[in-house]
């Protein structure tokens, strides 16, 4: 078994790089369906199938082969990028003016409640708990943020349309612009206590983040939204979609902006400007599973085997804690609006818990600021991520199944 083994690394190192994605990518498209077959056997969610091939791929890797290089090392972060960009679109577009009026200040004051909940209970406990001030600070902003894909894939998966479904939409939509705000003054604040230079120049960076954002969202979505009304459906309308997915993806990238941001706004500027706005969003829906694919087993390829024993307790703490923080906040966050709101599910917050691209992102971010925790806030987060995607869709479900029967 080792000689084969050594046989086929020894093969795929004289493959060059560009054969050797070409090839994986068409394995991991390959293997996404089966995942499927096993998705509709089984019931299990295939966003946390497609997560476990990574983590199978992580282990052959860096156990079997004992290699530290990336997979797709050179395709790695465009895939991931545009497949986020391409579900924040899609989510931007769920905001419509007319369900803005009508669910608008529900999910304004769950997201409020929700990420309130995780940010103090995480920050509390880890602080608590004898841990560095700094990652404990970094963890709970981390907290925050929550995977749109892996939310809005398993609410498609169910196939419910039912208030809460909505709502939990409507929250995941606007849960990363809370992240970057609260991740870029938790940074900046920590900034100001350890007398560190760059204090205001992280807060003036947030706020170009999210600023950026939105004035990139707007430049090319009304763009967008005039052209979609004047093009032919089909190949064009396609083309149109894609290059709008590439730009914001390049765009947001080139000028360090929030790329989440801007296809949010995007799809919101298009949804509510262009009176032929299903024709855009139809056409990534058709386009948007195999980046997806990519996206969620490079997630749990990215797991560090080798440092994972050393973040054991901080990676139980705070999966344990964001649990807590999100059911109280999602629980809080209801009872407040019981009065005006039927038909909300107290567990709302449980429905939140997928966590990915955005949430490794801060996690980066908070490495390069604190080297010397660097390592243990990288492992903590990757490692808990995978965690939350294999059974934060299983939660999602669980939570609109029961306000469905309730």
């Amino acid at each position: 078994m080792a000689t084969l083994l050594s046989h086929i690394e020894a093969q795929l190192q004289a493959v060059n790089d560009s054969t050797l994605a070409l090839i994986l990518l068409g394995v991991l498209l390959s293997l996404s369906i089966v995942v499927d077959t096993v998705s509709r056997r089984t019931a299990l969610p295939r966003i946390s199938l497609l997560v476990l091939v990574g983590v199978g791929y992580a282990v052959v890797q860096q156990l079997v082969m004992d290699s530290a290089k990336a997979p797709l090392e050179g395709l790695r972060e465009p895939l991931i990028s545009l497949a986020l960009v391409m579900v924040a679109f899609l989510l931007g577009g769920e905001l419509t003016l007319s369900r803005l009026k009508s669910t608008g200040r529900i999910i304004a004051l769950l997201s409020a409640a929700v990420v309130l909940g995780s940010l103090l209970v995480v920050f509390v406990g880890l602080w608590a708990l004898g841990f560095p001030l700094a990652v404990a600070a970094s963890l709970a902003a981390i907290s925050v943020a929550t995977d749109p894909a892996a939310v809005s894939e398993a609410i498609d998966e169910s196939g419910q349309t039912n208030l809460n479904a909505r709502v939990m939409l409507g929250i995941v939509a606007i849960d990363d612009a809370w992240g970057v705000i609260i991740f870029g003054l938790t940074m900046a604040a920590m900034s100001w206590v350890s007398l560190a230079d760059g204090g205001t120049g992280s807060l003036v960076h947030s706020l170009w983040e999210l600023g950026g954002g939105v004035l990139l969202g707007i430049a090319l979505g009304l763009p967008a939204a005039w052209l979609t009304g004047r093009l032919k459906p089909g190949r064009p309308t396609q083309a149109e979609a894609l290059a709008l997915m590439l730009l914001i993806a390049g765009l947001s990238a080139y000028l360090n902006v929030s790329a989440l941001l801007a296809a949010m706004v995007a799809g919101f500027v298009v949804v509510n400007v262009s009176a032929h706005h299903t024709r855009s969003f139809a056409e990534i829906e058709q386009i948007e599973w195999p980046f997806l694919v990519f996206f969620f087993v490079l997630a749990g390829a990215s797991l560090d085997l080798a440092n994972l024993h050393a973040a054991l307790v901080p990676i139980v703490a705070y999966v344990v804690l964001r649990i807590v923080g999100r059911f109280v906040g999602g629980y809080l966050g209801v009872r407040m609006l019981r009065r005006n709101v039927s038909g909300l599910e107290p567990r709302m917050g449980l429905g939140l818990l997928p966590q990915a691209g955005v949430a490794m992102g801060m996690a980066l971010l908070a490495a390069e600021r604190f080297p010397e925790q660097g390592a243990l806030i990288v492992t903590t987060v990757v490692t808990s991520t995978i965690l939350f995607e294999l059974f934060g869709p299983v939660w999602v479900k669980r939570v609109i199944k029961q306000s469905e029967s309730s």
